[in-house]
């Protein structure tokens, strides 16, 4: 079979074709590709992680076995852990690069193969595109791993929590009244975010904390649907907030006081404000093509640069090595901040929103309403149907070479291509139909001045498709 890279790494179902030949194949055409960039008679150096999903550290442990048969030190971890985390020790480390084992928030029965660059992040289309070219150039080599290396991450895994020790006012933190429940949704964050909690005045509580591979029967993602018992927790202790991580917890997710799941249209904005007007920091914000009108709004009455990209970190990412980068966003729950990796990280940003919260001295909920009293209110919905992908890619294609004078009654005064299909109304609201780069699913979003009109948009949308 062929394999393609998607918006972040390989992904596949696991046993279909996420299978122990795959990986070694996978495996053999980043090895040999490290192997040509590192140059002749290096031993390049490799860290290898994997997530909770069911038999991660299996394919990791294989994958180890691929780099070993090809000359190479490996650092190997040896429990599952958040991808930043991965990404983070790839930099710190100064290794050649990284494997991750991981298919994020993906349904259960999916896995894949993430390759971490360098510099700490997700590898660049061009890095992808030359490893898809190199599958099955050379047959896979194995060799037993004698030593995993694995105690040369204990000091980077040190490391990673000074970053963020000092990146968060933790001890404000620590103080402040209330409660918060913390969900990882049976993700690699595990305790990682209550760990830099506890020991002061705020109750911190974490559910959904342990292995479950099939992660309570809903897919990974920290949106709406898969919040249920979130928002139940969140009423029943009367807490503060929910913050809630992904499958490998490099995205986030929030629960407002009243138990409603808040959209990354919802908390980018906050976040925003609170770096460039509590925080007074500096510099460019990214988004992609799927992220608020509020940030674009936010940044640019704060006089910040804006760049806009299609869908994927790896854009973002781009961008954090070519600029000065405050803040880069996604609308999957995907943030990077300036003065850390260049690479979405769950765990920070949780703390980091709490810090948000607990600066403002309101509940979030109070803090939303602040925020569209000044820069506009907007709402925002996405709706995902299951279907091949050519025929996402078909109806993508159509409205894209013909775009339509008017949608759901309404005049359009734009359709960007950027990545998919956006329909721009003179509002400012747009639709959005895009074929997803991870599961055979296309995707509708819309972003409205009012709840109606976002789901009046939306059933139009899923109309057409229908």
């Amino acid at each position: 079979m062929q394999i393609k890279f998607g918006t972040d790494g390989w992904r596949a179902v696991i046993a279909r074709e996420f299978t122990f030949v795959n990986v070694e194949r996978v495996a053999q055409a980043y090895a040999d590709f490290v192997t040509f960039e590192a140059g002749p008679g290096q031993k390049p150096f490799i860290v290898i992680g994997y997530d909770r999903r069911f038999l991660s550290e299996k394919f990791a442990a294989r994958a180890a076995e691929v780099m070993v048969g090809n000359g190479f030190q490996i650092a190997l971890f040896t429990d599952a852990q958040p991808t930043p985390l991965i990404s983070w020790a790839v930099k710190d480390l100064k290794a050649a690069g990284g494997v991750m084992i991981t298919a994020s928030h993906n349904p259960a029965n999916f896995n894949g193969f993430k390759i971490k660059a360098p510099w700490g992040g997700s590898a660049a289309p061009e890095t992808t595109r030359e490893v898809e070219k190199l599958v099955d150039a050379t047959p896979p080599k194995r060799a037993s791993v004698e030593d995993d290396g694995h105690e040369l991450l204990e000091p980077a895994i040190d490391r990673y929590r000074k970053q963020i020790t000092s990146y968060v006012d933790l001890e404000r933190l620590k103080q402040a009244a209330g409660q918060v429940i913390v969900d990882p949704m049976h993700g690699s964050a595990g305790r990682w975010v209550e760990s830099f909690l506890g020991g002061g005045t705020l109750a911190i509580e974490t559910i959904r904390d342990i292995r479950d591979p099939l992660f309570g029967g809903v897919n990974p993602e920290p949106i709406d649907q898969n919040l249920a018992p979130l928002k139940e927790r969140v009423l029943e202790t009367r807490a503060l907030v929910g913050l809630a991580t992904d499958g490998d917890a490099d995205r986030v997710g929030a629960v407002d006081e009243r138990g409603r799941t808040m959209t990354m249209h919802d908390v980018v904005p906050l976040l925003l404000l609170h770096l460039a007007r509590v925080r007074n920091m500096t510099g460019g914000v990214v988004v992609t093509v799927s992220q608020s009108v509020l940030t674009k709004r936010i940044a640019n009455a704060m006089g910040l640069k804006l760049y806009e990209t299609p869908i994927g970190f790896k854009y973002i990412a781009d961008r954090f090595l070519k600029e000065d980068i405050l803040l880069g966003a996604e609308e999957s729950g995907g943030i990077g901040v300036k003065g850390h990796i260049p690479e979405r990280d769950g765990v920070l940003n949780s703390l980091l929103f709490l810090e948000a919260i607990v600066s403002a001295g309101k509940p979030p909920s109070e803090m939303l309403a602040d925020l569209h009293r000044e820069f506009g209110e907007f709402h925002f919905g996405r709706r995902d149907l299951h279907m091949p992908v050519s025929r996402g890619q078909d109806l993508v294609a159509k409205l894209s070479q013909h775009p339509p004078s008017t949608f759901a009654s309404l005049a359009v005064t734009n359709v960007e291509t950027t990545d998919g299909a956006k329909v721009i109304f003179s509002d400012e609201s747009w639709l959005l139909f895009r074929q997803s780069g991870t599961e055979p699913a296309l995707r509708i979003y819309s972003e409205a001045t009012s709840v109606e009109k976002m789901n009046t948009l939306l059933d139009a949308g899923e109309a057409l498709v229908n």
